[in-house]
């Protein structure tokens, strides 16, 4: 009888340890998932901030620096203006910035809009001249031993050089202006669509041929493909040069847009105008040239 009650006993403390192991297998999960979410968001904030620091911070202090050190050169400068009048002036200045008094006074943004539109107009130009051009240079070796010499000479030629031919030509300031932007950007495009097309690897070319395939599928199979690179740096480099060169050819041939309006502050003494100037042309070149690297990202193979 001792023996069975001895055994009786054991059974009973095994059916207790094994209900009791299931509470335990409870508690601890739900301790440990706890601990586990309250760690990643802990993690997450400590990423956000270390972003925000590396990203955030240097602008700002650079921002800072550059204002501080153009406070100092205003205070020892007579007649240079300082940030705060230059705010100041900017806030006015952009209040109405769409006025039309008459047509030697208007706001700054009709200029703005009148200098993209003529920029617009010789970067399309140039683009549907020299984008071709560059395919047929790149394609074919006679045609490229044939342009070498001319773009070789032409190239470094200044392009407000080229601004009394236009006025010659065309009899008027406005398409003048255009065709010293038509000459910046047609350069670059020509290069680089050449040099993508001198790239394309030979085999791709030898299929082509295996496979009988037209010059039409051969140029958008093919070519156009692996240029896309070349060509998107080509047109970069034509708009930041077209936006460089439309200021100064609008000082000279006068008229409405943002290059005339900075000679125009400049003969009534207005500093102030002319430093937000050019602030504007560099914000305006700035989100240019982010669109086209937008543009370019999706046509890289990196």
């Amino acid at each position: 009888m001792n023996v069975v009650s001895l055994k009786q006993e054991k059974s009973a403390q095994a059916v207790k340890t094994a209900s009791a192991q299931p509470v335990m297998a409870v508690v601890t999960p739900l301790s440990t998932t706890a601990t586990s979410t309250s760690a990643p968001k802990g993690a997450a904030w400590a990423a956000t901030f270390r972003r925000v620091f590396e990203w955030g911070l240097p602008p700002v202090i650079g921002l800072m620096i550059f204002a501080a050190i153009w406070a100092v050169v205003a205070a020892l400068t007579q007649g240079l203006p300082g940030p705060l009048s230059t705010w100041h002036a900017a806030v006015v200045l952009f209040s109405d910035p769409f006025y039309i008094n008459n047509p030697n006074d208007m706001g700054i943004g009709w200029n703005i809009l009148s200098s993209l539109k003529r920029v617009a107009t010789g970067f399309g130009l140039a683009a549907i001249v020299g984008i071709p051009m560059g395919f047929i240079i790149g394609r074919y070796h006679f045609m490229s031993r044939m342009a070498a010499p001319i773009i070789s000479l032409l190239k470094p030629v200044s392009p407000l050089a080229w601004l009394p031919i236009g006025l010659l030509v065309f009899k008027a300031a406005d398409p003048a202006a255009i065709w010293v932007i038509f000459i910046t950007a047609v350069w670059p495009m020509v290069i680089n669509t050449a040099v993508g097309v001198s790239k394309v690897p030979q085999d791709y070319m030898n299929v082509a041929k295996v496979l009988n395939l037209s010059e039409w599928k051969v140029v958008t199979k093919i070519l156009l493909p692996s240029v896309m690179p070349y060509l998107m740096t080509g047109v970069r480099l034509a708009m930041g040069a077209a936006w460089l060169v439309i200021v100064a050819a609008e000082m000279l041939t006068g008229g409405l847009g943002i290059g005339f309006w900075v000679w125009d502050e400049w003969n009534n003494l207005n500093v102030e105008h002319i430093i937000i100037a050019i602030f504007i042309v560099g914000i305006v070149g700035l989100l240019l040239e982010q669109c086209l690297v937008l543009l370019a990202k999706r046509y890289s193979y990196e």
